[in-house]
């Protein structure tokens, strides 16, 4: 986890390693870069922390780790606090305690600074227009951008752009090409060997390393590329059909393949234990998988717990039958992947699995299922076993992916009772 050093002299806040050397006494430090922001400190234009991974420490409560899961996939970007907390069952007044207590900042501090870093970064990497990378950042207004960049950055997003280096600019044969922030270590092979295993035909592929898929944009097809970068980041090449709110994109991206979860506390608390212990130490850079989309992972759990021999058989041709054809594409991707009302209207899957994710759609399309992440574990599993035909087994995995922290994939034993509440942790190291 990155800690940030401000200097209360400068009015400057650094990453770890800066060159510069301020005396003790005048240093204050931060877990997030938005509590610097928010006490009133700048980046540094030297170290640029705006360029390392801001992830939240797992030592915050599971609650405000699901309400930062919210932001990131862009609740406040239409809505307020008040709706978020209700999302959660809390009160604003109260959700907003939790993450001062917790992170020091408040929610709507939190997803401005997460904007202004991500158009600071689009800024130095791309070539984007000033307007393209306020509404591809998740700015209402261009109006509101500066704003933001200015109280962020001191300066106007014009100046930022000016300011960036030439090692910076990334090319870009086609589509637009992004680096995403990791702070090691980071098992980048070990994460694609799970996508790869858990690909779904058509939708997804790892060839030589790299993985692919497709994903829909209201209703637009896209394709995402992600490879290995350099010692510190990987790489994610975009063909989006427009660019407002990729911002969006790229975290989802960076939450299915583990960016925005560092174990840190988890992994500490679990070296000691005899079992899981000696495998987080030799593979102490493992993270656990997220989604891309909920209803997707879903879907997978399901198949692969009820028909594990023929998983991959029954998901081309659920989503070839209801998934929305993708021309052109190579790699062996033909179909993003279908939506809960498309299967539930379209899919005709045999016996007891299609019966199970037909009733799966349903649920979800009606709204009487979320996927969204803002469900405790204790409330999410028991809403997915009361569908018939989702075992325990498989509603934990589902829960696992949406980032429940102690979902626990199998049988539980004497000796996992010791991993709470680090068991998804856990299980990652035991099922590598």
């Amino acid at each position: 986890m990155t800690t940030y050093s401000a200097v209360r002299t400068t009015g400057i806040y650094c990453r770890p390693g800066c060159g510069a050397k301020p005396l003790a006494e005048n240093v204050q430090t931060f877990e997030l870069a938005a509590a610097a922001e928010a006490a009133g400190y700048r980046a540094c234009l030297r170290c640029r922390p705006y360029r390392v991974a801001g992830t939240v420490a797992d030592e915050a409560p599971e609650l405000v780790c699901r309400a930062v899961q919210l932001i990131i996939t862009g609740v406040l970007d239409d809505a307020d606090e008040t709706a978020l907390a209700a999302r959660l069952g809390l009160s604003a007044r109260h959700l907003r305690r939790m993450f001062n207590d917790h992170l020091g900042v408040t929610p709507d501090q939190f997803a401005r600074s997460r904007r202004a870093h991500f158009a600071r970064r689009l800024l130095d990497d791309s070539d984007l227009t000033i307007a393209d990378i306020a509404f591809a950042s998740g700015f209402g207004s261009l109006r509101q951008f500066n704003r933001a960049m200015r109280e962020v950055f001191r300066s106007t997003p014009r100046e930022l752009r000016d300011r960036r280096r030439r090692t910076d600019r990334l090319a870009a044969d086609g589509g637009l090409v992004l680096r995403m922030p990791y702070t090691p270590p980071y098992d980048w092979e070990a994460m694609v060997d799970f996508l790869a295993g858990h690909a779904i035909p058509g939708v997804e592929s790892v060839i030589d390393g790299v993985y692919r898929r497709t994903i829909a944009l209201d209703g637009d097809p896209g394709l995402l590329e992600l490879t290995a970068g350099g010692a510190d980041h990987l790489l994610l090449r975009a063909h989006l059909p427009y660019w407002e709110g990729v911002i969006h994109v790229v975290e989802r991206a960076a939450q299915l393949v583990g960016l925005e979860s560092e174990p840190v506390l988890a992994a500490a608390q679990l070296g000691g234990d005899p079992i899981v212990g000696p495998l987080i130490k030799a593979h102490p850079g493992l993270r656990i998988p997220g989604a891309w989309g909920p209803f997707e992972v879903a879907v997978q759990a399901i198949v692969r717990d009820q028909a594990p021999s023929e998983a991959d058989e029954i998901l081309a041709q659920l989503v070839a039958a209801a998934g929305t054809p993708v021309a052109g594409l190579g790699h062996g991707l033909t179909h993003a992947f279908p939506s809960a009302e498309a299967l539930a209207a379209r899919y005709d899957g045999p016996g007891r699995v299609g019966k199970t994710l037909r009733l799966l759609g349903e649920e979800v399309a009606a709204g009487n299922l979320k996927l969204d992440g803002a469900e405790p574990l204790e409330t999410l599993v028991p809403a997915l076993t009361s569908i018939d035909g989702i075992s325990e087994v498989a509603a934990q995995q589902i829960a696992l992916r949406l980032g429940a922290r102690d979902a626990f994939p199998a049988e539980p034993t004497a000796e996992s009772e010791a991993w709470r509440p680090w068991r998804a942790l856990a299980y990652r190291h035991l099922s590598q």
